[in-house]
């Protein structure tokens, strides 16, 4: 073996495999197999023209190198990004812990049980310092999660207020740059009209539905908005508040003075500033608006012994459920960064949050007394962290950035400074030195912190925080490391076992790619900094983007959506503004084949497009008379065909080239879901197949962790007429020449784990990407060949062939009593986490191995798969009490004194002889959705009072 080649470890299958799986999958070699799945017209002529691969040491020392590009100026920019502090605990034993970053969506309750009590954490924290009665689980970033309040509150209007097309939002002037933008971008397409404004001077009229506040104000200042609400409430105006949630610490938190939601990010909350992100947002409203709420919820139920479990509660009302009735389309969540920041909380406490929280107040209000000292004004009277001085802006910077400093200029002679919990009092005296220069006088020299407060006595915290026994508990390293490592062995991750999620490509996170992230010169720089400060993070961002655009065959590529669903909606609002530009703005017509991934009609709806939806065949393709008579109805107004390639169905269609054809003969765009794009790399690609825009999951195809839900990476990459649209920025210039506003709130998204894919690519070269397609493609036959005569598979192509997925028909069980959700719960007993579950068709479920998972661990899941068959043959409907319907079966039933089941102890946990070498206990038995539903409870608070005797 060639130690030195990455694709070798990446890759699970070895050479020594192949005979044996070629022959099982009866073909003489991989180049057939790959002819016989996808179209010969369609395929790529020449290798894609990329680097040579680099060896996983080479990679590092790169990525070191690269790294001291970065300047790490001490960054006092504020506007909703701070350094904070990620204790040590919580960044070996979670961020760098594969146990936490291979997790997937907790669909599976009863083995992520750990990962959904962290959360349930995090939505306490939330709900405890806004003062609000309902947190969701997290969100994509703070200007996105305000504008999700925005478009809840709009879908919230009144009877009245529907009839009457009240459409107007005010936002305070005061609201962040970044928020601004992307509030328009979201507004436009639903014809809401924002009016900015001074929430001081706001004529309350019955024109407005909602109406938006910042807390403190971008620049600091801490305004008392219990006036307004209590006045927006006489207007039938509901108010939407996004806070810093450090301040809440010590401010009145919104939900005492009334608001509606609350909005902001954690990052404060020990997440690094990673040039813009992933940080965790946070999302709290009032609990009659439970059916609204974006996002994932976290609740409390019980399981079939009546024993408190957890669970995401209400899912109906997700966007996958309602489709095109969805008022949003989030689908990823910052999972990995809400467990850090609520498990900061955790590790803190009250007491410590409170000390943390008290002490970048008194230095700010410190550096405020002494910069006056020295002559300067400050403008600010009731302040938190951010101070506003009067002073020659030119000067300031000029010594600033000798002195390696940044500020915030907000004009000529205006210079706002925020402080963070890592401002010492060495970097205090700095930042006065700084301007005893610019005075041209002395500096004045602190030594301890002026521990006087000027919060004014109308905006002070009252209510206690955190009184929860968990925020109580652990505060000892030794205490807290126990506390993680007893919610991970809950969990069942990658590092356990495969998770054949079809659609989600649950393979390797490589360590290679993994071990920047923790490096400081990575994650240690503010998003707004001057670009040449952050050479390091251009050149790779830059790399990673034209990587895209020639793995995809398009000419440009925009980095800044942070999740997969963003990547839709920003691909469609770039389609959307290229009509305009052609003075076809009337063209709003969203084509979406039936079988399409959830996010893709709440997408279209969210771009202002009306949704039509074409049917598929009795092969699970495209119904193309269907298309083609829509195509025609339409013509005049069509605006774009969404299509997921090869099909959500797990097939190459080959009449994907008369389709994409048929779109731009009739004036529309062809948008491509990226979902399933590691079939693509390296064979063929959205430009061959006809397609103008395609997001990618870089979540999935490109080796970022799924981090139990999130982070994700969205780019969009698009074909050159599309170019000028592509995202812009209101602070860092970025994206084309006719930008669109803002996607998500940071220039470039999600930076910090833009490395990951950056390292994949260039680790593996041309050569080693397309090996892991073919290896995806090979594995997923491997497994429909080992599986024919057991389930019947419900799709393949022309030639009998798999992309890299399929689906099994679990339907016909039904005839024995079993349902899909039966097998997915005994896979479990197993030590394997489901498949997809009833998607796309209800009743199914959709394999995908990928290319990263060993001939042994397929052959595993085969087995585990065939003996499950065996024992459904078992089953009959008049008896339900069976080894399948019983599972999950935990280490509590199995030593229980009693067991009243009619089959083995050895059979109910131990079917196979590898269980016994690396047995998974699930904690919980199956649990109860609808008792969870019709008992919301999603914080903390002592679960044993809501658990029925």
């Amino acid at each position: 073996m060639k130690t030195d080649v990455f694709a070798l470890r990446h890759i699970g299958i070895q050479k020594e495999d192949l005979p044996h799986m070629l022959q099982t999958v009866g073909v003489a070699n991989l180049e057939q197999l790959i002819y016989e799945t996808i179209p010969d017209e369609i395929r790529l002529k020449k290798p894609l023209e990329m680097n040579a691969p680099m060896s996983e040491h080479k990679f590092l020392s790169h990525l070191e190198t690269l790294s001291k590009k970065n300047k790490l100026y001490r960054s006092y920019i504020g506007l909703g990004y701070h350094e904070s502090l990620t204790p040590s605990v919580i960044k070996r034993n979670i961020l760098e812990n594969p146990g936490w970053y291979t997790a997937y969506t907790p669909y599976q309750a009863e083995i992520a049980q750990g990962r959904l009590e962290a959360l349930l954490n995090f939505q306490t924290v939330i709900t405890d310092l806004t003062g609000m009665e309902l947190a969701n689980a997290s969100l994509l970033d703070e200007s996105t999660a305000a504008a999700e309040a925005m478009t809840m509150l709009f879908d919230l209007r009144s009877r009245e207020q529907k009839k009457n097309n009240v459409s107007k939002f005010f936002v305070s002037k005061e609201i962040l740059p970044q928020t601004l933008s992307l509030l328009h971008t979201r507004a436009t397409p639903l014809n809401i009209e924002l009016v900015v404004g001074s929430h001081e001077d706001f004529d309350f009229n019955s024109d407005f539905f909602g109406a938006l506040l910042q807390y403190p104000g971008k620049y600091g200042e801490v305004f008392d908005y219990k006036d307004f609400v209590s006045k927006a409430q006489q207007y039938e105006i509901k108010v939407a508040v996004a806070a810093d949630i450090l301040s809440l610490v010590l401010l009145t938190p919104p939900g005492e003075f009334g608001v509606d939601v609350v909005v902001g990010t954690t990052q404060r909350f020990g997440i690094p500033l990673g040039y813009g992100g992933p940080h965790a947002a946070f999302f709290a409203t009032k609990e009659e608006y439970k059916r609204n709420i974006p996002g994932r919820i976290i609740g409390v139920t019980k399981d079939t012994d009546g024993k408190p479990a957890l669970r995401m509660a209400l899912q109906t009302r997700e966007q996958h459920i309602k489709r095109d009735k969805a008022t949003s389309n989030i689908c990823t969540a910052q999972v990995l960064l809400a467990v850090m920041a609520g498990m900061y909380a955790v590790y803190h406490g009250p007491k410590g949050l409170r000390y943390i929280a008290n002490k970048v107040h008194a230095t700010a209000n410190t550096l405020a007394d002494t910069l006056e000292k020295l002559g300067f004004y400050q403008t600010n009277t009731s302040y938190f962290d951010t101070i506003v001085v009067k002073a020659d802006s030119q000067k300031v910077k000029t010594i600033a950035e000798q002195n390696e400093v940044n500020f915030l200029f907000i004009d000529k002679e205006t210079v706002s400074i925020s402080v963070n919990e890592a401002t010492s009092i060495n970097d205090l005296n700095q930042i006065i030195s700084i301007f005893a220069e610019v005075a041209e006088k002395e500096s004045i020299h602190v030594n301890a912190l002026n521990n006087s407060d000027v919060i004014l006595n109308n905006v002070k915290r009252t209510t206690p925080i955190l009184k929860n026994k968990v925020f109580n508990s652990y505060h000892s390293e030794t205490e807290l490391m126990r506390y993680i490592k007893k919610l991970e062995r809950k969990d069942l991750s990658l590092n356990h076992s495969m998770i054949s999620l079809g659609s989600c490509t649950m393979k390797l996170n490589a360590a290679s790619e993994m071990l920047p992230l923790s490096s400081a010169h990575w994650g240690n720089i503010h998003p707004f900094v001057p670009v040449e400060q952050a050479e390091g993070y251009q050149y790779i961002l830059n790399e990673l983007a034209n990587d895209l655009t020639i793995i995809t065959g398009f000419a440009g590529t925009s980095l800044q959506p942070n999740s997969g669903a963003q990547g839709e909606y920003a691909g469609l609002m770039v389609i959307r503004a290229y009509h305009e530009s052609r003075g076809e703005s009337h063209r709003n017509i969203c084509i979406i084949p039936a079988s399409a991934h959830g996010t893709n009609p709440a997408s279209a709806v969210m771009a202002g497009m009306k949704v039509v939806v074409t049917k598929t065949d009795e092969k699970g393709n495209i119904d193309v008379a269907d298309l083609e008579e829509k195509v025609t109805i339409h013509a005049e107004n069509l605006a774009a065909l969404m299509v997921t390639y090869p099909s959500t169905h797990g097939v190459f269609e080959s009449s994907i080239q008369h389709i994409t054809k048929l779109i731009h003969d009739n004036g529309g765009q062809v948008y491509m879901d990226g979902a399933n794009m590691n079939a693509q790399v390296g064979l063929t690609n959205p430009a061959t197949i006809g397609a103008d825009v395609c997001h990618l999951n870089l979540h999935k195809t490109f080796a970022i962790p799924h981090g139990g839900g999130g982070p994700g990476v969205g780019p969009i990459c698009v074909a050159e007429q599309l170019v000028p649209f592509l995202p812009g920025n209101p602070v860092i210039k970025t994206g084309g020449n006719e930008a669109i506003t803002a996607i998500s709130a940071a220039p470039w998204g999600s930076s910090l784990v833009c490395l990951i894919s950056y390292g994949y690519i260039k680790m593996l070269g041309e050569p080693g990407l397309t090996d892991a397609t073919r290896i995806a493609i090979l594995n997923a036959n491997y497994i429909k060949h080992r599986l024919e005569g057991k389930f019947d598979v419900l799709y393949s192509g022309e030639k009998g062939r798999a992309a890299h997925e399929m689906i099994i028909d679990c339907r016909p069980f039904k005839q024995n009593g079993i349902e899909v959700t039966d097998i997915a719960k005994r896979l479990m007993d197993y030590g394997f986490h489901a498949p997809t579950v009833s998607f796309p068709v209800a009743g199914t479920l959709m394999i995908e191995p990928t290319e990263s998972e060993s001939l042994a661990e397929l052959d595993r899941f085969c087995d585990a798969m065939i003996s499950i068959r065996q024992e459904i043959d078992q089953a009959t409907k008049d008896n339900p009490n069976n080894v399948l319907k019983n599972s999950p079966h935990t280490l509590a039933m199995v030593t229980n004194d009693n067991w009243e089941f009619p089959y083995s102890r050895q059979m109910a946990a131990f079917p196979l002889p590898y269980v016994q070498e690396n047995k998974f206990w699930p904690s919980v038995r199956r649990v109860d959705d609808a008792y969870g539903d019709r008992n919301l409870i999603c914080t903390c608070a002592p679960i044993e009072a809501y658990i029925e005797a």
